[in-house]
């Protein structure tokens, strides 16, 4: 698969799924709401870690920068 997500998408996602997770263990969150938020966060830093957004895809939507020639 091609590459999609640029760093800062990368980053705003891990930091995003890091707050889920202290939400979570702090006990701010938990229940069904916790379970969502926590499978969320678990995507979020797969796409992070492998720089693809299938929801991208079918879109051509991609947040990463286009390398200049020269």
């Amino acid at each position: 698969m091609k590459k999609n997500m640029g760093s800062a998408d990368r980053i705003i996602r891990v930091i995003l799924a890091a707050l889920v997770v202290l939400l979570y263990f702090t006990n701010i969150i938990s229940g069904t709401t916790a379970i969502i938020l926590l499978a969320l966060a678990a995507v979020f830093v797969l796409t992070s870690l492998i720089s693809v957004c299938p929801l991208y895809l079918p879109f051509g939507l991609s947040t990463l920068r286009k390398k200049l020639n020269g």
